[in-house]
């Protein structure tokens, strides 16, 4: 079979510049002259901002107190030790103190740490439904698959908030006391709770279903609560534009970690006399010790951080510039004893030519 002239020139592709590949381009040889110079500058400046992060990471100052409760760190052990089934009793308290010698600049962020718990686990991160935590009635009333097996309660209830992540949120509660000088009494440290969340997440993607006859409860109706949640997701805080799905600690706990060892904030201290920083002194934190760790082998710690242009203590980054910014500049060294090495056997060769 043969191919008319017409037909041959219908499947040619116009006789364009960029349909025939005739449009320049560069390609550029590089030279020693080019390449050894790239190297030693990327390397300088990947090391001099290596030395700018990893300083402004150590000048940050943290304090973390463990307070899980095993007999190694004494703290909380009541607590922990008197849980069935690795179950703490319900709402046991216990207290952790510690001294501030001199003052811990502000403002300060008070996180509480889990280690030994893969929020990144595949099947734990997908188990939610974005849908109904965005509030749609729809979904409120069918959860998606993926919250299985907490996606209907024992009765047949859909459950709102539903899935694991969602079933396993963090709810040890604290507040901080401060003693300025011994004999004096202990005065609580106010704690801002408010706007821990990101802000995306917290006017974006999680918003509560529309109400019913003004009540969050009524549009709640007919679901039920995760299986270790005490109370329904409306109840979450007494405060109406705290609670349910835009509680500020559930959406906190709902953006999922990366690592098996995270921190999550709990409240800022920047208020009142504490606006400047934690001053010296004793402190005390009260916890209501709620969080269940001991089946994963986990542990529990509140953490207290200053902050910098960077963000919190993260030295990891500034090393890691170090190492790259090391390697090119030691590579650009090995390239150049190869230069100058083969540029001298060209010349002798040139010359006994």
């Amino acid at each position: 079979m043969t191919w008319s002239a017409t037909a041959r020139g219908a499947q040619q592709p116009d006789n364009t510049a960029f349909t025939q590949q005739r449009l320049p381009a560069w390609q550029p040889l590089l030279s020693a002259s080019i390449a050894l110079p790239l190297f030693f500058c990327a390397g300088l400046a990947f090391i001099g901002l290596g030395l700018g992060l990893y300083y402004t990471s150590n000048s940050i100052k943290e304090l973390e107190y463990d307070y899980t409760g095993s007999p190694d760190t004494g703290n909380c052990s009541a607590c922990a030790e008197a849980g069935q089934d690795g179950a703490p009793p319900p709402n046991c308290s216990c207290a952790l103190n510690f001294s501030l010698p001199e003052l811990f600049q502000g403002p300060v962020y008070f996180y509480y740490e889990l280690s030994n718990f893969y929020q990144n686990n595949r099947r734990y991160s997908v188990s939610c439904d974005n849908a109904q935590l965005s509030g749609f009635p729809s979904a409120l009333r069918q959860p998606v698959n993926d919250c299985a097996p907490y996606q209907y309660g024992a009765a047949g209830l859909p459950i709102a908030p539903c899935g694991a992540i969602a079933d396993s949120l963090f709810n040890d509660s604290f507040s901080l006391w401060h003693q300025r000088q011994p004999g004096e009494p202990y005065v609580e440290v106010p704690l801002d709770r408010t706007g821990i969340a990101w802000w995306t997440d917290n006017h974006v993607k999680f918003r509560n279903p529309p109400l019913v006859n003004g009540s969050l409860a009524l549009a709640f109706s007919g679901t039920a609560a995760p299986p270790s949640w005490p109370r329904p997701v409306y109840e979450l805080s007494p405060d109406p534009n705290n609670t349910g799905f835009v509680n500020q600690d559930f959406v906190v706990w709902m953006r999922t970690a990366a690592l098996p060892t995270f921190r999550k904030l709990y409240a800022r201290i920047r208020q009142g006399n504490y606006s400047a920083g934690l001053p010296r002194g004793d402190y005390r934190v009260h916890i209501t010790y709620n969080y269940p760790v001991r089946a994963f082998h986990g542990r529990k710690l509140v953490v207290f951080s200053s902050i910098s242009w960077m963000g919190g203590k993260n030295p990891f980054l500034g090393i890691a510039y170090l190492v790259v910014g090391s390697l090119c500049i030691l590579t650009g060294f090995v390239m150049l004893v190869v230069y100058i090495r083969y540029q001298d056997q060209d010349d002798e060769d040139d010359s006994d030519d």
